[in-house]
């Protein structure tokens, strides 16, 4: 039996958000009140699996940066 974990889902509905708004990687990690990195943001974007604390500290950085407010089934799809 091969049971293998799924790591990559393809682009993430964040990367659209990030287009639609303009915003760089760079400007998530500028507006973050905790520690994430430009590799967690790229690897949020190109769909490879984050943690859940991972996904939530991604999530905080997009809405302070966009103004919005999104859940975070509004930027992942797993």
């Amino acid at each position: 039996m091969d049971s293998k974990v799924v790591r990559d889902f393809g682009e993430q509905p964040i990367a659209r958000i990030m287009v639609e708004h303009e915003l760089k990687p760079n400007d998530l990690v500028s507006n973050s009140t905790e520690q994430i990195t430009h590799k967690m943001v790229s690897r949020a974007v190109k769909g490879r699996r984050l943690n859940l604390s991972i996904q939530y500290k991604i999530l905080k950085a997009l809405n302070k940066a966009s103004g919005k407010s999104y859940l975070l089934k509004d930027i992942f799809n797993y």
